[in-house]
C-alpha cells in the first residue's frame, strides 16, 4: 500500500511540474465527457417526455380504425372503407372478455364561434366513457351522458385551448357556441392535456356526442374509430385477438381475406417510440464520444513527450533499484489521474449544459446516474487505454542509456 501511494504523490508531482500542459491534455477529455453527458441527456429526456406523452393517451388504450380497400391495383389507405358500426363498438364491449369499455368515434374539424371570436378547431364525436379511456379528467363542469349520445344533444366539452381563443379569462359553462351554424351549449372544459409526441396540441378540440357528430355536423351514419380500454395492461394483447376474432366474424370475413380494419395499442406505440428515441440517444452518445477519443489521443501525445522528457529520471529511478512494473505503473496511474480530473470536471460541465438546455431552450433533458457512472469509468478507461503505450516504452528504456541521456 506504501509502495502504490509513493507512486501515486510521483505521479502528482510530476503533474504539478506543468500545470499548464497539465490542464490542456484533461480539457479534451473534459470536452468529451461533457459532450457525453450533455447529448445522452437530451436523448434521455426525449425518450422519457415521448413516454409521458404515449402514457397521456390513457391506461390500456387500443384505438380500431377503418381498413383500406384496393381498386384498379391501386391500394388506398386506412379508413377509405366505412365498415365499422355503433354496433361492432357495443359488441366488442359485450363479448370480449379483456375490454373493460369500447367507445364509437367520429371527428370533423369546423370553425367555433363565439360572439365575435372564432377558432378553427378539431371536432372529436366520442360516447360518454371517452375521459376514461383517454385517462382524461374534466377540470370545470361535467362530460355530456348516455342520455345525451341517445338524444343527439348538442352539447360540448370544450379543450383548454379552444376556452383561451374563444373566451379568454371568461367562465365558458353555460355559454352557447356554433358549430356549422349550429347552436351547441358549453357543459364542461377538459383538463390541460399538452401536445403529442408529433407535437399537436391536444388541447385544441371539442368534444360531442359521436351522435351529434354524425347527424349534425357530418352527414354520416359509421364510425370512424373505436376507442378501447383494456381490463389492464398485461390483457391488452388478449384484447386485441378477441377483437380481431369478434370484428372478423362480424364483418365475415374470410380466412384466407385480409382485415377491413386495424388495431393499434399503446404498447405498439410506445415501443416503437422507444426504440427511436433508443437510436437517438445512441446516435448523440456515439457522436460527442468521438471528442472524448479524440482527448484520449491528447492524454497519449503528452504522456511520450513526458516519456522523452523524464527518461534520465527513469535512468535514476532504476538504478536506484525501481521495476519495470513501477515505472509501467507510474505513467499508468499519471495517465488515469490526468483522465479521472478530467471526467469529474466533464460530468460537472455535462450537469450543468444539460440544465441549461432545459431551461433556455425547453428542451427536455434527464441526466440518470447511471450515466454519470458511466461517463466517468469510461473517461478512466480512455486514460488506461492511452497510457498503456507510453507507459510501455517507459518501462522497457534500458537504464544505462537512460542515465547517458541527456
Amino acid at each position: 500500500m506504501l509502495n502504490l501511494l509513493q507512486v501515486y504523490k510521483i505521479a502528482l508531482n510530476a503533474l504539478r511540474r506543468n500545470p499548464m500542459r497539465s490542464a490542456l491534455t484533461m480539457l479534451g477529455v473534459i470536452i468529451g465527457v461533457g459532450c457525453v453527458v450533455a447529448m445522452v441527456a437530451i436523448g434521455q429526456g426525449a425518450s422519457s417526455a415521448i413516454q409521458s406523452q404515449i402514457g397521456a393517451l390513457g391506461t390500456n388504450f387500443l384505438i380500431i380504425f377503418s381498413g383500406s380497400r384496393s381498386a384498379g391495383g391501386v391500394r388506398h389507405g386506412a379508413g377509405s372503407v366505412q365498415t365499422l358500426t355503433v354496433d361492432d363498438a357495443a359488441a366488442i364491449g359485450r363479448e370480449c372478455p379483456s375490454v373493460a369499455v369500447a367507445e364509437p368515434g367520429v371527428r370533423t374539424s369546423a370553425q367555433a364561434v363565439y360572439g365575435n371570436q372564432n377558432w378553427f378547431t378539431s371536432i372529436q364525436g366520442t360516447g360518454p366513457d371517452y375521459p376514461t379511456i383517454r385517462a382524461w379528467a374534466v377540470a370545470k363542469g361535467a362530460y355530456f351522458t348516455e342520455e345525451d349520445v341517445k338524444a343527439a344533444t348538442k352539447v360540448a366539452v370544450l379543450g383548454t385551448t379552444v376556452v383561451e381563443n374563444l373566451f379568454g379569462d371568461s367562465n365558458p359553462i353555460g355559454q352557447v357556441i356554433r358549430l356549422k351554424d349550429a347552436p351547441f351549449r358549453v357543459i364542461g372544459v377538459l383538463d390541460r392535456k399538452g401536445g403529442n409526441m408529433m407535437g399537436q396540441d391536444q388541447d385544441d378540440v371539442i368534444s360531442i356526442p359521436y351522435t351529434t357528430a354524425q347527424r349534425r355536423l357530418m352527414g354520416i351514419t359509421h364510425i370512424q374509430t373505436i376507442m378501447v380500454s383494456a381490463i389492464s395492461p398485461a390483457r391488452i394483447e388478449q384484447a386485441t385477438d378477441e377483437i380481431t376474432a369478434l370484428l372478423r366474424q362480424r364483418h365475415r370475413i374470410g380466412p384466407r381475406q385480409d382485415d377491413d380494419f386495424a388495431i393499434r395499442s399503446q404498447q405498439e406505440i410506445a415501443a416503437a417510440a422507444t426504440q427511436m428515441s433508443g437510436v437517438l440517444t445512441l446516435l448523440l452518445g456515439a457522436i460527442a464520444s468521438v471528442s472524448l477519443l479524440v482527448g484520449g489521443i491528447g492524454i497519449m501525445n503528452i504522456m511520450l513527450v513526458s516519456v522523452t522528457e523524464r527518461t534520465r529520471e527513469i535512468g535514476v529511478r532504476r538504478a536506484l533499484g525501481a521495476r519495470r512494473a513501477d515505472i509501467r505503473n507510474q505513467f499508468l496511474i499519471e495517465a488515469s489521474m490526468i483522465s479521472g480530473l478530467g471526467g469529474v470536471v466533464g460530468i460537472a460541465i455535462g450537469v450543468f449544459a444539460a440544465r441549461a438546455i432545459a431551461r433556455f431552450a425547453g428542451w427536455p433533458t434527464l441526466v440518470a446516474p447511471e450515466i454519470v457512472g458511466v461517463a466517468f469509468i469510461f473517461a478512466g478507461l480512455v486514460g488506461v487505454f492511452f497510457g498503456i503505450y507510453p507507459a510501455a516504452k517507459a518501462a522497457r528504456l534500458d537504464p544505462i542509456e537512460a542515465l547517458r541521456y541527456e
